[in-house]
């Protein structure tokens, strides 16, 4: 572990100096969490850091028609290649781990095995998605569905943000082509595994005591978008019993969104909302929130989300308020595949923790086209999608290491 600031982890590790080229970009001086949002100038500073990176190791780099970037060591075109990599997009004002602990992982575990010598026999690549989080276009992981075909083109050219811009605007404006977005079937192909590792959302590894874990499955989730139609009025002048409030039925769903979670042993929140005519003394024509909910199996997601729905039918019929439901996404149950699962265990010694998560990440998306793995590193506190997101220096350099025997064991065989 001592080793060059260009060979590995030691005294002048590449991944701390990495971290702290990349940690200033897209950061809020006020709240100090990020807003690395898609297509925005933050995001091409993320960009335009990630080729660097590429282009200072002699990688092949290239950018493919959705907008994935991509970082080559040996033949792109051989085959059964070994991919490695996460995103550098935020959520708003989230923290600085998820998805860029990944990226700049992957690079310092090229780095150390540069260091060690390693002769690698099979292509290595190391890959930033586009547009993971969502936050600008209200779809996750926008990258990875258009190439594994999940997300139809026509419907990615609908993607509009809150200002009204387009994906494919949005794209352009950034300096990219979207007329060819879509499937990129012959590039999956092109690849044998999809390792992500990513700073775990969630306590288990802390309350285990262990530095790195795998994952064995993501839970279903979806996003469902409920629009409650009322009727503005005065806020003084209208009795209270001739009100048509869509606000007081939107919050009598949020509660029962609780309820029901609690009762499945599932998650619900509803952590976004837009109000119109959003006015301090306006009853609201129109509340619409949107619930995320995720749950352990479909069966269960599948009850929750009923529940929940039934009961804001029947809020909004005693408050003489009409309701849409719009289930905007969805992402079934994701089991990794257990041949490489267990492959990563025994190349780790066999001591690994495998652990679920409720967060949906790229490599879920697909393994439904590839096979594909994940590795977790210690959150100490759980706290995700924050400012406040953290992992310890030591459990972080434990990730690179653990990622870069992975690699390894995968492509210098």
């Amino acid at each position: 572990m001592s080793q060059s600031e260009g060979g590995g982890v030691g005294e002048a590790p590449s991944f701390h100096r990495m971290w702290r080229e990349l940690a200033p970009i897209g950061r809020d001086a006020t709240t100090r969490g990020y807003r690395r949002y898609a297509w925005t100038a933050a995001d091409a500073d993320c960009r335009a850091w990630f080729r660097a990176q590429a282009e200072s190791r002699g990688l092949a780099y290239e950018v493919d028609w959705n907008g994935n970037q991509w970082a080559w060591l040996g033949d792109p075109t051989a085959g059964d290649a070994v991919v490695t990599g996460s995103h550098l997009d935020s959520v708003p004002d989230g923290g600085a781990f998820d998805g860029p602990l990944g990226v700049v992982s992957s690079f310092a575990a090229l780095d150390e095995l540069r260091g060690r010598g390693a002769e690698f026999t099979r292509p290595l690549a190391i890959t930033n998605f586009g547009d993971e989080e969502g936050a600008r276009f209200g779809l996750a992981c926008v990258g990875s569905r258009l190439a594994s075909g999940q997300l139809a083109p026509e419907a990615a050219h609908r993607l509009r943000d809150g200002d009204g811009i387009t994906l494919p605007q949005a794209m352009e404006t950034a300096g990219y082509d979207p007329s060819a977005i879509g499937p990129d079937p012959e590039r999956l192909a092109r690849i044998g595994a999809f390792v992500e590792l990513h700073v775990e959302q969630g306590r288990a590894l802390d309350l285990s005591g262990d530095r790195v874990g795998i994952a064995s499955a993501i839970w279903p989730h979806g996003r469902w978008r409920f629009d409650f139609h009322g009727e503005a009025n005065h806020a003084g002048t209208t009795r209270l019993v001739d009100r048509r409030d869509p606000m007081l039925t939107y919050a009598e769903t949020v509660l029962a969104a609780r309820r029901e979670a609690e009762l499945a042993g599932a998650v619900a929140t509803f952590g976004k909302i837009s109000v119109e005519p959003n006015g301090v003394n306006a009853i609201p024509s129109l509340v619409r929130g949107w619930l995320d909910s995720r749950a352990a199996d479909q069966s269960t997601l599948d009850t929750v989300v009923a529940a929940i729905q039934q009961a804001a039918r029947e809020y909004a019929d005693r408050h003489g308020v009409d309701l849409t439901v719009v289930r905007e996404s969805f992402t079934p149950v994701v089991e990794f595949e257990h041949a490489l699962r267990d492959e990563m265990n025994k190349i780790l010694g066999g001591a690994i923790p495998v652990l679920g998560t409720g967060a949906g990440h790229d490599a879920g998306i697909l393994s439904g086209s590839i096979p594909t793995a994940m590795l977790f590193v210690r959150n100490p506190t759980g706290v995700s999608h924050s400012p406040a997101e953290f992992a310890a220096e030591d459990d972080c350099v434990a990730g690179v290491l653990a990622l870069a025997d992975v690699l390894e064991g995968l492509a210098c065989r």
